[in-house]
């Protein structure tokens, strides 16, 4: 008996009592008990109780050193270039969006293990200016702003896709694209 993908992620495989996590629901479980020894092995160790944003930003940049995105630093030769011509010494940094989405899946997990979403620290507006400064610091390096993509209205869209035949490629010399992929 599997459920059809439903709400929570988790399916009964059949002959089976013990549910098979989805991908999503695995990874937030290792993020979980990954965060969790990083506590233990804090000195003194944290009790989970006593967490608060200090320990998740220390935990965000303890990260930073199992990177591989290469963010270069300002006095770079290759700094604000996208696709840099040659290597340099510039460190490997966690990717915005992986710590982004690390965060996501934490913040659920703090919640689905019995913390209450006001005293959850990964739901500190803390966290959400040190992801704000890693996404514009790593844009600048690589040359690339950070753009919000704007919500696409139903006349918008509509309008947009009356004009070209190809169905997600904006053609990005046309000045009436709406729609950016990157």
């Amino acid at each position: 008996m599997s459920s059809s993908g439903g709400g929570s992620g988790k399916e009964l495989v059949e002959g089976s009592s013990s549910p098979t996590l989805s991908r999503y629901e695995s990874q937030k479980r290792r993020d979980w008990n990954t965060f969790g020894q990083y506590l233990k092995n804090q000195r003194p160790p944290v009790p989970l109780s006593q967490c608060n944003c200090n320990h998740v930003l220390d935990f965000l940049r303890y990260l930073d050193q199992f990177g591989k995105t290469k963010v270069h630093i300002q006095g770079c030769m290759f700094y604000g270039q996208p696709e840099p011509p040659a290597p340099c010494t510039c460190p490997l940094r966690q990717a915005w969006g992986s710590l982004d989405a690390l965060i996501g899946r934490l913040r659920a997990a703090y919640e689905e293990n019995g913390g209450s979403p006001e005293t959850n620290p990964f739901a500190s507006g803390s966290i959400r200016v040190y992801l704000r400064e890693v996404r514009e610091c790593q844009a600048k390096a690589r040359g690339i702003p950070y753009k919000k993509k704007k919500k696409v209205t139903v006349t918008a869209a509509a309008t947009s896709s009356q004009g070209s035949s190809s169905k997600g490629n904006c053609d990005e010399s046309s000045p009436s694209s709406t729609m950016h992929f990157s």
